[in-house]
């Protein structure tokens, strides 16, 4: 089979997956997951091994970037041998982690050692009250430390992530810029995605789209167009003067289907084709019905491919969307 198969109907060519290890998360930001979530039984999720056989599946098939995600990668036991066998492959191009942050003080070294080029860091404020709130978990600290770790460990490229609501953090914009220009940092602003039900905050009122908070930065910063890509869906800026790149994530507003080259699957071992669509298709079955069929597995994602939907339709008001939390799907 070519390395070429992982075309779906619209010509877009996939070459970055997107794995989750875990759904699990030693935090509970109000966006991502409810304060009384319900995991997966340990046997629903993909062991070490059906996580390599997946990637391997992929790579097999013309994928170049694989970003490893949760819940929090960082809390699955055994994660740092399951990326060292992906940093050993020599057809991946990039090998990533979005995190928390919470674990970094302690396994940054070890990430970058394993073949972990780069991170992204979840960071949605730098004032302790507010990150409490946000995440239900007063750890700022914690991840304050864990990007100084990852800093001194020289990843090829770290990132913060900052989902941005309105009324909720959205004043805290310029600050966070501030906080990337001086740690010499990338950022990237988030419009919140209407994954799963949450009690927190009402959607339609927090929702900030990506030209607000660009017009804010502007206020302060000139910002230049930037030809910077990633594989990922930011459409990034510079801050002039700077090394800082500011990217912008804006399902809602701007949304990125048209170049999309990117599949999760889920800890569950769920194929899921698109963000913004339920469907998705069960890889861990297959796997377990079939142990060691490499061949059938890719297959099997080659066929898939023919389902995944032109485009997704995110709306801002109060209707949910897609059930599942964005802590099941993967970051």
């Amino acid at each position: 089979m070519s390395d070429s198969s992982l075309v779906d109907p619209f010509g877009r060519r996939i070459t970055y997956l997107r794995l989750s290890v875990t759904d699990r998360c030693d935090f509970r930001c109000t966006y991502c997951m409810s304060e009384d979530m319900v995991f997966a039984p340990r046997a629903q999720i993909l062991t070490l091994e059906e996580l390599y056989a997946v990637a391997d599946a992929f790579i097999g098939l013309g994928v170049r970037r694989i970003r490893v995600t949760g819940g929090e990668p960082l809390v699955r036991k055994g994660v740092l041998g399951l990326l060292a066998r992906l940093g050993a492959r020599p057809e991946l191009e990039d090998l990533a982690i979005t995190t928390n942050g919470s674990q970094l003080p302690t396994m940054a070294g070890d990430l970058r050692q394993a073949g972990v080029k780069r991170l992204n860091v979840s960071l949605d404020s730098l004032r302790r009250e507010r990150f409490a709130e946000l995440t239900r978990r007063d750890r700022l600290d914690q991840v304050l430390d864990g990007i100084e770790a990852a800093r001194r460990a020289g990843f090829k490229g770290i990132k913060l992530n900052s989902v941005v609501q309105k009324g909720r953090n959205d004043d805290e914009v310029l600050d966070l810029v501030e906080f990337a220009v001086d740690k010499g940092l990338d950022i990237s602003f988030i419009e919140e995605m209407p994954l799963g039900s949450v009690s927190s905050h009402q959607r339609e009122v927090t929702f900030c789209s990506s030209e607000e908070v660009r017009q804010r930065i502007e206020q302060r910063h000139e910002l230049v167009r930037s030809n910077h890509v990633t594989g990922g869906p930011s459409r990034y800026w510079q801050v002039a003067g700077t090394d800082t790149r500011i990217g912008f994530i804006s399902p809602h507003s701007n949304n990125f289907c048209g170049s999309c080259n990117r599949v999760r699957v889920t800890a569950e071992g769920k194929l899921v084709l698109c963000l913004g669509h339920e469907g998705a298709l069960d890889l861990k079955s297959l796997m377990r019905r079939y142990p060691g069929d490499t061949e059938r597995l890719r297959q099997a994602l080659v066929d898939a491919l023919q389902l995944k939907p032109e485009r997704h339709h995110f709306r801002t008001d109060e209707q949910v969307q897609v059930v599942r939390f964005m802590s099941m799907t993967g970051g």
